[in-house]
């Protein structure tokens, strides 16, 4: 499978990378925390390292190290508006349950 991402999430963060004035990508990835155990972590990547998953889409990298896929494969990122507030949206086949604030998930 694979990392894919829809054209408003790509649409953000070409914003964003274009705003920051750097950067080949965003990295997607996974850490232990909250009351679920895992919680998505996204960051600028200026340089992917050579153990990285790098996938593109409509234009832009996501990059993801090797721990962390196995957690994400076959995730699709989003971006959406609902409202006033508005950020990305993780449609994860692996998830198996969430906690009831929504910050971290379980698989």
């Amino acid at each position: 499978m694979a990392i894919s991402m829809t054209e408003a999430a790509a649409a953000h963060v070409r914003r964003s990378l274009e705003g920051r004035g750097k950067g080949v990508g965003i990295r997607l990835g996974v850490r232990t925390t909250g009351c679920s155990g895992l919680a998505y972590v996204l960051e600028f990547v200026d340089e992917a390292a050579s153990e990285d998953q790098v996938y593109e889409a409509h234009g832009v990298k996501v990059v993801i190290d090797p721990k962390s896929l196995v957690y994400l494969d076959g995730t699709e990122l989003d971006f959406v508006k609902e409202g006033l507030n508005e950020g990305f949206k993780f449609n994860n086949p692996n998830v198996r349950g969430e906690c009831g604030c929504g910050e971290s998930f379980n698989v």
